[in-house]
């Protein structure tokens, strides 16, 4: 270090590397059911985004922003747990709100429906939301850095 920082005490900002263990026992439960509802949230503003066009073609942009969102969640849900599984539930209940999704409502409406290329768009729609996730997902648990 040399001579100038010698006889000087450290100055480390601990606060700057916490752990997910500091702090409040109930603070990393509470965090991760918010990040749970986040995805039901994720799930129902980019299913009710999903046919949005542009004049007269679809544009799901929804799916490329789902998919997005859906990781970032999962990203911070492995910042507050240490387990591979729990840090899955954003994803668990993003995937629970789209299978509902795909059932009919009280007057048999769907959310996942249309005609030509939209008839098939929650194939798609899940594929693009989900594999961001999984693929993080399966990145930590084979233990590489996040």
């Amino acid at each position: 270090m040399g001579r100038r920082l010698s006889g000087r005490p450290a100055r480390q900002h601990p606060d700057l590397t916490a752990e997910p263990s500091d702090g409040p026992a109930w603070l990393p439960p509470v965090v991760l059911a918010l990040l749970a509802v986040d995805g039901v949230l994720s799930a129902l503003t980019a299913a009710f985004l999903l046919p949005l066009r542009l004049g007269s073609v679809p544009f799901p942009i929804s799916m490329l922003i789902t998919g997005a969102v859906n990781a970032a969640l999962v990203w911070a849900a492995l910042h507050w747990t240490t387990s591979v599984r729990v840090a899955a539930l954003p994803l668990w209940t993003w995937l629970a709100t789209v299978l509902a999704l795909t059932f009919g409502g009280p007057g048999n409406d769907l959310v996942f429906g249309g005609a030509g290329v939209m008839g098939y768009a929650v194939l798609p729609f899940i594929a693009v939301g989900a594999l961001p996730a999984a693929a993080l997902l399966r990145r930590a648990a084979r233990g590489s850095a996040v």
